[in-house]
């Protein structure tokens, strides 16, 4: 809450306080004078004018000074040393010694230890200790620059209120903001609007906030941003630290790759950008744009791998109630494993993939993916490939490991190693059927033409067996372990 007491005491500081009238003190002249044109009560005072209230002296070349109104106007080399560390300059001053309220005219300084504002005007209010520049001021302290079109400084509390196009410039990074408060003695600042913060690597955007300058920890909430040139990270909410490179994200985030044309949406999302790493869960879906299609997928967690200097992603990894869906191919696991180097995707546990008609599964897929579409399947162990068949039944291969290969997403060929058996509905030119083919062996070659088993070719052990479809039996049809998952296939509509 700080932050907003801050406000408070910066733009509300006009509350009434009781003032006791003081003195003004003529402690040295070199020439002292009335000047009738001025006024019976006016004093001119030239060379080397020193002058007090209270505990604050003022220093200029010449002064103008009326004894009754105490008020009075500095002329050259005008110096006032307000305490031990807040000094002021400028060349001309106009005071008034009723109110305690001075303004300053050309090349204004206010120095503070190390902080320093520079402006052309500024006013200066002793009682609410408030400096106040309405037309374009700078702030120096030590390696920062900060520049803004209005702006205050709270010496008593050591706070400086930026207001309007405002620009703050620092060895590693530059920030533009629209209002900002900057807590001199915290080394804190705080965004009050629209604010970029640039480095050479990245930009964070928000449109409130704050950011610690000594540990370069940000906060930046009401729809924050960061991003590079390839990848950004958005949400409602979001704490980035520079010097670690972690990120944390809140609330409807959505990180985006322009490179690989992909989103992911989240409401929480992490990133160690240092070692390479970033992690997106809660309603977790993606969106791959490829050349002809768009690939969608959700899981409850994602992580994503990547080189911390190039930004290249190297691999990804999705666990529990993963699901995508493509026009061509469908598919469903509860761990998905990418690997961009070998494009190879690794699904694990109950993985199962839909390619037009066909279902394949097995304890373990391997896709391989080429051209953005998948070039081969391999199975292992208890393989099992169903086929619905054109008119009715399923065609089936089962075994221990079967490689699928595929041609323009189509199945081309099977190549079925171990216990291999099949089942499939042969059929004439015309559609009609000819008979049911039980067949096994110790491995097939089985190719496929038209969406249909065209040709087998089996290896060792072979037994091969064809059935007039009334002879058929109750479930003989099936293989062992058949399962039809229709129903689990995903669908467009739920991405």
């Amino acid at each position: 809450m700080k932050h907003y007491i801050l406000i408070v005491l910066l733009l509300l500081s006009n509350v009434i306080v009781a003032q006791k009238k003081t003195t003004i003190h003529i402690l040295n002249a070199d020439k002292a004078d009335y000047d009738e044109r001025l006024g019976k009560d006016v004093q001119r005072l030239i060379g080397n004018v020193v002058m007090r209230q209270d505990s604050t002296y003022f220093y200029s070349d010449s002064a103008y000074y009326n004894e009754k109104t105490k008020f009075f106007d500095g002329f050259g080399n005008v110096h006032i040393i307000v305490n031990d560390s807040v000094n002021i300059y400028s060349k001309l001053l106009k005071y008034n010694g009723e109110t305690k309220f001075a303004e300053l005219f050309h090349d204004v300084i206010l120095k503070d230890d190390s902080t320093v504002l520079k402006t052309q005007y500024m006013t200066y209010d002793r009682v609410k200790h408030l400096a106040t520049y309405p037309n374009k001021g700078t702030i120096t302290r030590n390696d920062k620059k900060l520049v803004s079109k209005k702006g205050y400084y709270r010496d008593d509390i050591k706070v400086v209120y930026f207001r309007r196009d405002v620009v703050g410039t620092m060895p590693d990074y530059k920030i533009v903001s629209d209002t900002l408060v900057y807590d001199t003695d915290n080394e804190m600042m705080y965004f009050y609007g629209p604010t970029d913060i640039f480095n050479k690597e990245n930009t964070l955007f928000g449109n409130y906030g704050w950011y610690n300058t000594e540990t370069e920890l940000a906060y930046l909430d009401k729809r924050a941003t960061l991003k590079n040139k390839e990848q950004s990270m958005t949400a409602d909410t979001m704490y980035y630290n520079k010097k670690t490179g972690y990120a944390k994200a809140l609330n409807d985030v959505i990180i985006e790759d322009t490179v690989n044309k992909a989103i992911l949406k989240g409401d929480y999302a992490e990133m160690w950008k240092n070692i390479g790493k970033c992690m997106i869960t809660d309603n977790l879906k993606g969106f791959y744009y490829e050349q002809t299609d768009t690939l969608f997928a959700k899981a409850d967690t994602l992580y994503i791998y990547f080189d911390s200097v190039t930004n290249d992603i190297q691999r990804i990894k999705a666990f529990y109630n993963v699901r995508f869906f493509r026009n061509d191919v469908q598919g469903k696991c509860d761990s998905l494993h990418y690997v961009v180097a070998d494009s190879i995707v690794y699904m694990r546990k109950k993985p199962v993939i839909w390619a037009e008609d066909s279902q394949l599964s097995g304890d373990s897929i391997n896709a391989h993916i080429s051209n953005q579409s998948i070039d081969k399947l391999l199975m292992r162990p208890n393989a099992f490939v169903i086929q619905q068949d054109s008119i009715n039944g399923f065609n089936q291969v089962k075994g221990k490991q079967i490689t699928t290969f595929f041609k323009r997403n189509d199945i081309d060929h099977m190549f079925n190693e171990g216990n291999a058996e099949t089942i499939y509905w042969l059929r004439d030119d015309d559609g009609s059927l000819i008979g049911v083919n039980f067949s096994q062996s110790a491995e097939m070659d089985i190719r496929v033409k038209n969406k249909q088993i065209s040709n087998i070719k089996y290896y060792k052990n072979i037994k091969e067996t064809l059935y007039p479809e009334e002879q058929l039996k109750d479930n003989m049809e099936y293989l062992d372990g058949f399962l039809w998952l229709e129903d689990e296939k995903p669908v467009r509509g739920e991405f």
